[in-house]
């Protein structure tokens, strides 16, 4: 079945109890969400990885976390891409991002890692930029245009309970923003779901 895989999508996030509940895991979370609603068991063990292959809009896909904390996610993704005989632009990420505002979602077909180190594990391993990407918005509302003091501090704090269903809305937009591209190309995805910029006037790169 390894070489009929037509997508291969990667939720970055850090592997551990600790983490599961984080802004950083937004990506796992978003993963497991496919895997629920799919029938798709993400327990297979490959590449550094848990990975699972299901069917989504009648196409092969695979869904992966890597379990190499984030920092480290190139490899893991450099040889999920190899196992299954895929090129990058066959690759979907999905994380979240410091730079977009909380409850927004940014659909980008290429560009820069923007500081996620998670990112720019996987564009250095996979020697290009060209990456399509689902970033998850995660800077609070409150402090919409300044540096947050202490980012990785913030990224790895578990979500309060107030947030739970703020964050269960961001996760399933995630998933369906895969399921777009999956069914109707990155180009008509990104213009349903990078609409929604909550009176911001230009767009971040």
């Amino acid at each position: 079945m390894a070489d009929e895989i037509e997508f291969l999508i990667v939720g970055l996030g850090n592997p551990g109890e600790e983490y599961s509940n984080t802004p950083h895991n937004l990506g796992f979370m978003v993963v497991d969400r496919l895997a629920e609603s799919h029938g798709i068991r993400v327990t297979r063990k490959e590449n550094l990885s848990k990975v699972g292959l299901g069917t989504v809009h009648a196409k092969k896909i695979a869904l992966a976390k890597p379990q190499t904390f984030m920092n480290l996610s190139g490899p893991a993704v450099k040889g999920l891409l190899e196992r299954y005989g895929l090129e990058p632009g066959r690759l979907i990420m999905v994380y979240d991002e410091l730079d977009v505002p909380w409850g927004e979602l940014r659909i980008k077909p290429k560009g820069s890692a923007a500081g996620h180190n998670g990112m720019k594990s996987v564009i250095g391993s996979l020697g290009t930029s060209v990456i399509t990407r689902i970033r998850l918005g995660i800077r609070p509302v409150s402090n919409p245009g300044h540096p947050i003091a202490d980012g990785a501090t913030f990224v790895l704090a578990p979500f309060r309970r107030a947030q739970m269903q703020e964050v269960e809305e961001t996760v399933a937009r995630g998933a369906a923003a895969v399921e777009s591209i999956i069914a109707e190309g990155v180009e008509k995805s990104m213009t349903v779901f990078n609409r929604r910029a909550q009176g911001l006037n230009t767009e971040e790169e």
